[in-house]
């Protein structure tokens, strides 16, 4: 259930897709014709959907999105937490694709 289109302004585009994420995982969806970035947590699919599109002209397919929880970890003998974060993995349109590697 697709809805109307969102529009988003040029500062929100570049607040919305903060980071590409370069991993293994990520480079083996690549193959995929799938790209993930890293994305607030309060972004919505269609305004990921509209940002990807409006900064790197391409046709988006599909978005999915998950929340990552925050590690905790020992910093300096003290407990400390890694803060939680959102990842969107977003598949292209045939014949489309983003070069993570150069910059926007």
């Amino acid at each position: 259930m697709r809805q109307g289109k969102v529009e988003v302004s040029p500062e929100r585009m570049y607040e919305i897709v903060r980071r590409p994420v370069i991993t293994e995982k990520a480079t083996t969806v690549s193959e995929h014709n799938q790209v993930v970035f890293r994305v607030p947590l309060e972004a919505s699919k269609p305004e990921i959907r509209a940002a990807v599109e409006g900064l790197f002209k391409v046709k988006v397919d599909a978005v999915n999105t998950l929340r990552q929880q925050g590690k905790k970890k020992m910093w300096k003998r003290r407990p400390g937490r890694r803060s939680d974060y959102k990842k969107a993995i977003v598949t292209l349109a045939e014949g489309h694709s983003i070069d993570v590697t150069t910059g926007v």
